[in-house]
């Protein structure tokens, strides 16, 4: 719980340890999540005073109005280098003191004084003076000087009252927090218990987490072919699958380009069918209709004229639209049957399988090469495990734990000779509060005897019992006052010296750290040394390492390795190069060798499919003369409106076999229009509109082979020539991700030990606890309270004894008294 233990606490975790408090969590980009296990501390470093801390405050501007000097720290310094002879700076530190020193003469004064006082005011009283004659001198103005001389001494009681309270209140805070110190002592042992014994279990959670690193780095090995493979097919993909879908659609367009040379040669086998029978329908109605224009009717006037326009439209039964003269497409058919006999869709489909079987590729050439990198990966493992114990923490753990164990035991075998001296100090404390406590009370009874049994009527020698009872307890508190007051102002100044200047040269400079600035003065504490503690930890008193920067470390809650500047004794860094640990495995990634050069697309087969579909005629068909033949369709013939005609004029001819003959073939005519003409108008539309679809599909056959062999080829040469380039990428890519992850391992690591272990917040909490809390809080505070109160009350007697030796004359029964007093 002193300066000494906590410093030796860090000294004994130097040179060699690292450790840590707080977790540490740190993610890599591939979800990688390391984290310290955590350590919980049970002690605080700070004291909360709870509402008295108001008091405190209050003493503490009451000091600085009496000390209002800043710290010397040179003069300090300069006390400390001639090893405590101050004969050089005496006047520096009466300077300094003036107020406390004013305060302890008035106090020594106060001290010498009063029992010389009175002494001399009970001499003097004996001999019947100085208040001490039982006569009192009648007065005009002698009711108004009493209640003066009452509610005087009244204000003044109550203020004594207060300085009073003030003594109680500080003597229990002191005892109460007293009896906190062994639970202080008992946690902040164990906290430190709890960072000496928390480091091993980090130190075996960093070695154990290079098996997740390494595990996490096999999978990623042992699925090359999901990783790697699949990151150069993917990166090949936008080259090489647009050529195989165009291949994939021509072979499709060839069937199509079949079946739609077979439906245009079918189509037209059956037009020229349906063309042929409606020619032979038409010629034999055109020779009905002759023969029956031969009746002789038709020679009679009118019926002549009407018989000779039915001879006159009969050439509009005529209909020939040349079908029977376009080439057949057998042979541009017999062509594709043998383009076909060659399956385009599965050669595309072996360059589909040649091509994803990239993956498969890459994982059996790998083989050998991934039983390296695990070797290499394990070595690391091993080459981090010795790391680990040429830092010798163990056995310095092991030694400190001893020493903390010893502390311990010498702290709690002192604890009940300090609480019984404690309960000494209070006991003490306790008979001197009672004492003003005593004096006071005499006071109030005096006054309120005195006050409440004056009888205004009555004179002095017939004052009554109580009203003299009164008198009597005010000079009863007197006489106590004389006896002990002196007694109680030593008790003060002793306190007053001692606690004012431990809070103006311990406690503020600890808490602005301007004390730990003057311990790190060069060349203060060993004139051999410029910076003291880097002597102590490294024996190398030239690095920059003060006590100031180990207890704002320490109180950050970093690391001592970081605190301490431990890479002057062993340099993590060097020993945690990541080039030395993942140098090998970029050289293995580097030496990869791939090769995919035999992925071929399309073979020869294949080429000359697409040549020879290229080369089969088929976009140099005339089409435009299959599109007029088809054009011509037997619409043009009108035969609904030639029969209407043929039946109109029928009816102008009279009854007869004429007539009923024109009618008959009228109707045979509408009949042939409709199971004829309109069918066959039907599917010469239907033809038309496939001609030109595959005149459209043909007309581009050759630039769109032409461009498929490019890019085929293109796809082949970038394959053979280019691919190496993806492979490499590729390979850069999936090797930082391996090596990523031991990266990140190695500055985590490196990052956990030189900032979060054996994180040092313990020491400086101790620190605190031994003079902030215990010295400043626990002792410090409550006695700078206790003299303050006491003081106060004390000083306060000296007023409090002129009023009631004055109030005593009013209250007190006299011997005798003037019955005439000419003033």
């Amino acid at each position: 719980m002193a300066l000494t233990l906590c410093f030796l606490l860090l000294l004994g975790l130097c040179g060699t340890t690292v450790s840590e408090g707080l977790p540490s969590p740190t993610k890599s980009p591939d979800v990688l999540e390391f984290e310290l296990p955590a350590m919980n501390y049970e002690t605080k470093d700070s004291d909360d005073a709870g509402p008295i801390d108001g008091l405190f405050q209050m003493v503490r501007v009451f000091l600085h109005v009496v000390q209002p000097n800043p710290f010397p720290e040179d003069t300090l310094r300069k006390i400390l280098q001639e090893k405590f002879d101050i004969s050089a700076d005496y006047e520096k530190i009466i300077s300094y003191e003036i107020g406390i020193i004013i305060c302890a003469v008035l106090g020594l004064l106060f001290i010498i004084l009063m029992p010389l006082v009175g002494f001399c005011f009970g001499l003097c009283r004996c001999c019947n003076k100085c208040g001490g004659e039982m006569h009192q001198r009648q007065k005009k103005n002698g009711t108004c000087l009493r209640k003066y001389f009452a509610v005087s001494l009244l204000v003044i009681c109550i203020l004594i009252s207060i300085g009073i309270v003030y003594g109680f209140v500080a003597n229990h805070h002191l005892k109460t927090r007293m009896e906190r110190t062994r639970n202080l002592t008992d946690s902040n042992f164990k906290d430190l218990r709890t960072l000496l014994h928390g480091t091993p279990a980090q130190i075996d959670y960093i070695l154990g987490q290079y098996t997740t690193t390494k595990e996490r780095a096999f999978s990623d090995l042992d699925n090359i072919k999901s990783l790697l493979g699949s990151g150069i097919h993917e990166q090949l993909k936008p080259k090489v699958v647009p050529v195989l879908e165009d291949i994939k659609a021509m072979a499709e367009a060839i069937k199509e380009t079949k079946e739609a040379l077979l439906n245009m040669n079918s189509t037209l086998d059956q037009l020229k069918k349906s063309t042929a029978q409606l020619n032979t329908s038409l010629s034999k109605v055109k020779g009905d209709l002759e023969q029956s224009l031969n009746d002789p009717v038709c020679t009679v006037p009118p019926a002549a004229a009407t018989c000779n326009d039915i001879r006159t439209s009969l050439s509009q039964l005529d209909y020939n639209n040349n079908l029977g003269q376009l080439p057949s497409l057998d042979e541009h058919i017999d062509r594709v049957n043998n383009i076909l006999r060659t399956n385009l869709s599965s050669q595309v489909q072996k360059g589909y399988k040649s091509f994803n079987d990239i993956p498969e590729m890459v994982q059996n050439q790998t083989t050998d090469l991934i039983s390296g990198i695990k070797s290499t990966l394990n070595s690391i493992g091993s080459n981090i495990g010795n790391i680990s114990k040429q830092i010798p923490i163990q056995d310095k753990l092991s030694n400190f734990m001893d020493y903390i164990n010893s502390t311990e035991t010498y702290i709690h075998r002192s604890l009940p000779t300090l609480e019984e001296y404690d309960s000494y100090r209070w006991l003490g404390g306790l008979v001197a509060c009672c004492l003003l406590t005593l004096i006071v009370i005499f006071f109030y009874l005096g006054l309120l005897c005195g006050t409440f049994g004056y009888d205004q009527n009555a004179t002095p020698t017939r004052r009554g019992c109580i009203s003299n009872t009164g008198g009597v307890f005010l000079m009863v508190g007197v006489g106590v006052s004389f006896l002990f007051c002196w007694i109680l102002m030593a008790i003060v100044v002793v306190t007053f010296v001692v606690g004012g200047n431990v809070e103006k040269l311990v406690c503020e400079p600890y808490q602005n750290r301007k004390l730990f600035q003057v311990l790190d003065t060069p060349y203060l504490l060993n004139e051999n040394w410029k910076f003291y503690l880097s002597g102590m930890v490294f024996n190398k008193p030239d690095i920059n390492l003060t006590f100031e920067q180990v207890y704002r470390d320490c109180k950050e809650n970093k690391g001592i390795y970081a605190t301490l500047k431990l890479e002057n004794s062993y340099n993590i860094s060097e020993h945690l190069n990541i080039q030395d640990y993942t140098g090998n495995i970029i050289n293995d990634f580097e030496n990869m060798q791939v090769n995919i050069d035999n992925v071929v697309l399309l073979d020869e087969a294949g080429r000359k499919h697409l040549l020879d579909f290229n080369s089969s005629g088929i976009d140099k068909i005339d089409y435009d003369a299959y599109l007029a033949a088809v054009n011509k369709t037997p619409g043009e013939l009108n035969l609904s409106l030639f029969a209407d005609n043929l039946e109109a004029k029928a009816n102008d001819l009279p009854q007869g076999n004429l007539k009923q003959s024109l009618k008959s073939t009228a109707e045979t005519i509408r009949t042939i229009y409709h199971d004829q003409v309109i069918p066959l108008e039907q599917s010469m539309n239907t033809a038309y509109k496939t001609i030109q679809e595959l005149k459209h599909n043909s007309s581009g056959v050759p630039a769109r082979v032409t461009n498929i062999l490019s890019s085929l080829d293109s796809a082949q040469d970038f394959l053979i020539k280019h691919v190496s380039s993806v492979i490499v990428q590729e390979m850069k890519k999936y090797g930082n991700t391996i090596i990523g992850y031991f990266e990140h391992y190695l500055q985590w690591v490196k990052i956990s030990i030189t900032e979060h272990m054996a994180a040092c917040k313990p020491v400086a909490t101790a620190l605190d606890s031994a003079v902030d809390v215990f010295l400043c809080s626990y002792i410090t505070d409550p006695v700078n309270l206790f003299w303050f109160g006491i003081g106060k009350a004390t000083i306060f007697l000296l007023p409090a004894i002129i009023f009631a030796v004055k109030l005593a004359k009013y209250y007190r029964r006299m011997d005798s008294e003037d019955v005439y007093d000419d003033f």
